[in-house]
């Protein structure tokens, strides 16, 4: 199969030449054909496998072949992210499948003035890209209309709603034409973005190339067990010893960030930072920096985890386990890209655990353990399973005791060896889905 035979006009097969583009991912070949016949799309695929050309290329075709010029202050296409830096990515991608049309892109999301975006807007672009809090300051200052809307996609919706985006979600949705295309594309689909897209869409079409919720097979897993207090000393041993040249690592908080980027600074290791409240610019040198190996260390917040696109990267650590368990897949799906091996080593410490049980039952596998010598826990890790079980040590068997001068004799408590601890439950933050008004909607 060729992207010339699903039906593609000959200004996106050029482009798809000169970038390199030879034979459709499998979700790619799934969704254009759906996209162009307008069908509303539900499409889950494992992260580097090429959603965004599978909506972005159908989407210009349409936006080409079909409906009047841009309007001023006005959108044709709207495509929502979760974070600014997959904005720019996806942004990035949709200008060069477009090199060779007559129609305008632009991206809008926070953390930069909203004056210029303001004015980019006055002449109307032809599909926009935005964060959903900037996307709202901006209707709200008559900045974008959107009754010229004609198709809506959620790129990692999931995302979104870890987030707490899901209020603005439904301002956006009330925002929105009730005749228009959705389509809603991520690497996983949790029960609660299923929920939302029954409320969002219209008849859709679901596509699942992979099995749900399982990490890339080019991505080699495994865990090392150690205590938190000595977590920053395991991670130089083992950088040191791997002899690691480029390295993306998971923080769980901004200091968590911050304190790691010092440690390894103090230590003379050339590392930076990424997170929420530094400034988009610096954000985006860092990243840049990242990427021609100006930095040999990138620790980031989950806030980073879908918007890092770098070629070849080897290897991801996780420094600490994410709290919501869909994010380990996107974690670790910055490496072992398009084809390419990867590794991913995650750092657990003994209050991890419940963390580490909902990222095996979620991805059906039970991650190897390796033992690093000198760095062997005090307190013990208990063993897990892809069933979610978090079985604890049996409690040593206790013996009788017998009060002195024969008086009357204390039994002790018996603890049967057999007996075992019932599983914890693991830890996973309720995320509100937001509730929209599903009255009767308008056929396409």
């Amino acid at each position: 199969m060729t992207f010339a035979t699903l039906g593609l006009i000959e200004p996106l097969l050029r482009a798809l030449e000169t970038l390199g583009y030879q034979t459709p991912t499998p979700v790619q070949a799934q969704a254009i054909p759906a996209v162009l016949a307008g069908r509303d799309l539900m499409a889950a695929a494992q992260t580097g496998t090429g959603k965004t050309a599978g909506f972005a290329l159908p989407l210009l075709q349409l936006l080409t072949m079909e409906g009047p010029k841009v309007a001023a202050n006005s959108a044709r296409a709207l495509i929502l992210c979760p974070t600014r830096e997959l904005a720019e990515q996806v942004h990035a991608s949709v200008a060069e499948y477009a090199q060779h049309l007559p129609l305008t892109t632009y991206a809008v999301y926070g953390g930069v003035s909203i004056n210029p975006q303001m004015m980019k807007l006055r002449k109307g672009v032809d599909i926009l890209v935005a964060t959903p809090g900037r996307l709202i300051d901006l209707f709200r200052q008559n900045a974008l209309k959107l009754n010229q809307l004609q198709t809506l996609v959620l790129d990692e919706a999931d995302r979104m709603l870890d987030l707490g985006f899901s209020e603005e979600l439904a301002n956006i949705y009330r925002m929105l034409p009730k005749k228009r295309q959705t389509l809603l594309f991520s690497a996983t689909f949790s029960d609660d973005i299923r929920l939302l897209a029954g409320q969002m869409l219209n008849d859709p079409l679901s596509i699942e190339v992979s099995p749900r919720n399982v990490a890339a097979n080019t991505v080699k897993q495994w865990v090392v067990p150690v205590d938190k207090k000595r977590k920053p000393e395991l991670f130089v041993h083992l950088m040191r010893k791997g002899r690691w040249k480029q390295v993306l690592v998971f923080a769980k908080t901004r200091n968590g960030v911050d304190a790691l980027v010092d440690k390894l600074q103090g230590l003379g290791i050339n590392a930076d930072g990424i997170h929420g409240d530094k400034p988009q610019a610096t954000r985006q040198r860092a990243l840049d920096r990242f990427k021609t190996s100006e930095v040999q260390i990138l620790v980031a917040t989950d806030v980073a985890a879908r918007g890092l696109d770098i070629e070849d990267l080897p290897l991801v650590v996780n420094f600490d386990l994410p709290i919501v368990a869909e994010d380990y897949i996107h974690r670790i799906g910055r490496t072992g890209r398009a084809g390419n091996t990867g590794e991913a080593i995650s750092l657990v410490c003994a209050d991890e655990v419940n963390m580490l049980s909902a990222i095996e039952m979620l991805t059906r596998q039970t991650l190897t353990r390796k033992m690093e010598a000198d760095f062997e826990p005090e307190h013990r890790v208990p063993d897990t399973d892809a069933s979610g079980q978090v079985v604890k040590k049996p409690k040593k068997l206790k013996k009788p005791k017998t009060s002195g001068g024969g008086g009357k004799r204390n039994l002790g408590k018996w603890v049967d060896s057999g007996d075992v601890a019932p599983a914890e439950p693991s830890i996973k933050p309720v995320r509100k889905v937001p509730v929209f008004n599903t009255g009767p909607r308008k056929k396409k």
